[in-house]
């Protein structure tokens, strides 16, 4: 249930690699209890974004604000302490440890791991219980993603980002993954995503924002943003 409180605000950040410039002065919010997407063509700074934003990059200039607190300048395990988890892009498990293991360690921020989260994933997610003993270096793409996704909830989140969850997957993975995605919307958790399947982002997502080298063009509710036909051109691929 969408809340009217805001529980993340970026106001005017500013990114950069040196002199280069890819994040040029955004601003968005995500209210509690929402699902929000990001769009945008590979470079135009949507990862980076989502890396500033869980404290993996410093921005130059702008702030940051989660859960009334100015994270601007905090660290990203003081981040995932305070109640944000990042599921990076690429999956990133660790593939020597059990699908299990890999749970256990979503969960390092806290003093144990929660028996009910966990049985909570399995239930999401269950091929993860059917793969808990496997090593997760022998899963396959979906299966880690799914992994990931579930790692990231060990820490019990108020809000979980998600770098581009169904990038190269297949189709009924997919529908998979977004599934989940929306149960775990469902149970209170609040999404920020980056999809570059649009139409699967906006509908699962609340809204969205369309960003473009660094600058955010559009936004707005997501039946807006797939009735548009500048978005449908660009995204959807869809001709007037």
């Amino acid at each position: 249930m969408v809340d009217n409180e805001i529980l993340l605000e970026v106001k005017n950040l500013h990114v950069g690699y040196g002199a280069i410039k890819v994040i040029k002065g955004i601003d968005l919010y995500v209210k509690r209890g929402e699902v929000v997407t990001i769009l945008g063509a590979n470079g135009a700074g949507k990862t980076t974004t989502l890396r500033t934003i869980s404290g993996l990059l410093k921005s130059t200039s702008g702030s940051i604000i989660f859960d009334k607190e100015d994270i601007t300048t905090v660290y990203a395990y003081n981040i995932v302490s305070r109640g944000m988890s990042h599921s990076p892009e690429g999956r990133k498990v660790f593939g020597t440890l059990s699908t299990e293991e890999n749970l256990f360690m979503g969960a390092y921020t806290l003093k144990t791991y929660d028996k009910d989260t966990l049985d909570w994933i399995y239930n999401i997610l269950p091929r993860l219980k059917e793969r808990r003993k496997q090593l997760a270096g022998t899963l396959s793409g979906g299966e880690q993603q799914m992994l990931a996704i579930g790692r990231a909830i060990m820490s019990k989140p108020k809000l979980l980002i998600l770098d581009e969850p169904s990038l190269g997957l297949a189709p009924v993975l997919v529908r998979d993954i977004f599934k989940a995605i929306k149960e775990i919307s469902i149970n209170g958790v609040t999404v920020l995503i980056v999809e570059q399947n649009a139409k699967a982002a906006l509908q699962l997502a609340n809204r969205g924002y369309v960003l473009e080298l660094g600058k955010i063009t559009h936004e707005g509710i997501s039946e807006e943003l797939l009735n548009s036909t500048i978005i449908q051109e660009a995204y959807l691929g869809k001709k007037r």
